[in-house]
């Protein structure tokens, strides 16, 4: 891989990512290689400012899977390669191991093409918003890595909602409850398993759809082709309006006159995962805290 440019994104409220961003200033500059360090706290225009010369060829990632996320939101458009490290937290599904960083073996790995590149597709979510001036729907359309998200407005006196879905032009349900889950398979480890949804392997060409606290008991996750078409409405009685997120942040409010159309996304998030990094499988074991070893055949049963 020819290296001449590095965007390192650090965790905006970790002194330790700060740190660790200086020291991978530093390696970088031992080989040659020019970079540009920038905190997490930053928005599009500042991006667009800084790479207006020249965009990087690869965007190293210091803090933990949030920091993933928002920078994954936030460089889509420059389709560049991330590396993420672990840095000041927990173990994530979407960083490496962080000892490629601390042993300083990751920029060799990446000069002599020792890894692969993983291409995450997005989900994309179209909010069709009624405009009461014109004949037509006014259209806004999100991005996002991890998933989509309907719960109650915090000014909502109650969590309860109720909201419809319908696949592929069918109407499958009325949820009601607090709210409702769109999952990628990248992002099934996340709220939508928190929320009980189930675990898919990132490889697999799914979404998932994962009711948030049901009334219902019936009301269970349900995981679709990702070839489908999502529609989602609210039907509260009160035209309770309800809130749209995205990967964790905030979107538009949704109302009785509005709904969201959610599919996979043309767009992917392109990956970089180094040679011998922690296998999927040993991810899981490590962060779920499960008894089995499977990077380690010769251990015991327990």
């Amino acid at each position: 891989m020819q290296i001449s440019l590095v965007l390192i994104i650090y965790r905006s409220n970790s002194d330790i990512a700060k740190e660790t961003a200086i020291y991978c200033e530093e390696l970088l500059t031992a080989k040659g290689i020019k970079s540009q360090k920038l905190s997490s706290a930053f928005h599009q225009e500042s991006i667009n400012k800084i790479l207006s010369e020249s965009p990087p060829d690869l965007a190293i990632v210091l803090g933990g899977d949030g920091t993933v996320l928002k920078s994954a939101n936030e460089l889509l458009d420059l389709e560049i390669p991330i590396l993420s490290f672990n840095i000041g937290g927990h173990l994530g599904f979407l960083t490496q191991d962080n000892k490629f960083l601390f042993d300083k073996s990751f920029v060799d790995l990446l000069i002599k093409d020792e890894f692969v590149l993983d291409n995450r597709k997005m989900i994309e979510c179209n909010l069709f918003k009624e405009d009461l001036k014109e004949k037509y729907p006014k259209t806004i359309k999100y991005y996002a890595l991890n998933d989509f998200y309907l719960k109650s407005i915090e000014e909502g006196i109650s969590a309860t909602n109720r909201i419809r879905i319908e696949i592929d032009k069918e109407r499958v349900n009325d949820y009601k409850g607090d709210g409702l889950i769109i999952s990628s398979p990248t992002g099934s480890t996340a709220y939508s398993m928190a929320a009980g949804g189930p675990i898919v392997h990132p490889l697999i060409n799914a979404l998932i759809i994962s009711p948030i606290c049901p009334v219902s008991l019936s009301n269970r996750s349900i995981v679709i082709p990702d070839t489908s078409t999502i529609v989602i409405k609210t039907i509260n009685h009160n035209n309770k309006p309800v809130r749209l997120w995205k990967d964790g942040m905030k979107c538009l409010q949704v109302n009785s006159n509005d709904y969201c159309e959610i599919k996979k996304s043309a767009k992917a998030t392109r990956i970089i995962i180094l040679k011998d990094n922690m296998s999927y499988y040993s991810t899981l074991i490590k962060k779920l805290e499960w008894k089995g070893d499977l990077a380690n055949p010769g251990s015991k049963d327990i």
